[in-house]
């Protein structure tokens, strides 16, 4: 089901996994006003429409010992799509960048990396994405702090 219509019940569905995916059925169907068989048969629904893609857990980068989040923009020299595939798929391959976007204006790519510290972005920028062929640019920039960060959609 490419875009399934959603209603009011799978809205309030989404809003509890969001604030806690661990929610047992149970609970979950309590907070959004149904029994919970209907409950688990709308989140599996939801599942298999993909408008649920997964259940992860969110970590503290800091305390894992990965305190630098780098922003690199990249201009390509090129921007055929098998360039852009080829781009896409390198970074794939990549657990430095958590984040990738393929963007409109002045930059083709705008990443997040998180690293240890400047020395293991430096051995990225150079190991890595500098040997990339078509890469016209990088521009890095390091965020000094975190102001939000979210994975919850405004549903």
């Amino acid at each position: 089901m490419p875009n399934p219509t959603l209603d009011a019940i799978d809205l309030k569905i989404i809003a509890a996994l969001q604030k806690n995916a661990k929610a047992t059925t149970n609970d979950l169907a309590e907070a959004v006003g149904l029994s919970p068989s209907p409950c688990a048969r709308r989140v599996r629904l939801l599942e298999s429409a993909g408008v649920i893609k997964g259940y992860t857990v969110v970590l503290d980068q800091k305390k894992l010992g990965l305190p630098i989040s780098a922003f690199a923009s990249i201009k390509l020299e090129r921007q055929r799509e098998d360039d852009l595939d080829r781009f896409s798929q390198a970074v794939l391959r990549w657990p430095e960048v958590v984040d990738c976007y393929l963007m409109t204006g002045q930059r083709d790519y705008l990443m997040r990396i998180v690293v240890r510290d400047l020395e293991a972005y430096e051995r990225f920028i150079k190991d890595k994405l500098t040997r990339l062929d078509n890469i016209a640019s990088i521009e890095s920039s390091f965020a000094l702090g975190q102001v939000k960060r979210s994975e919850v959609l405004p549903v």
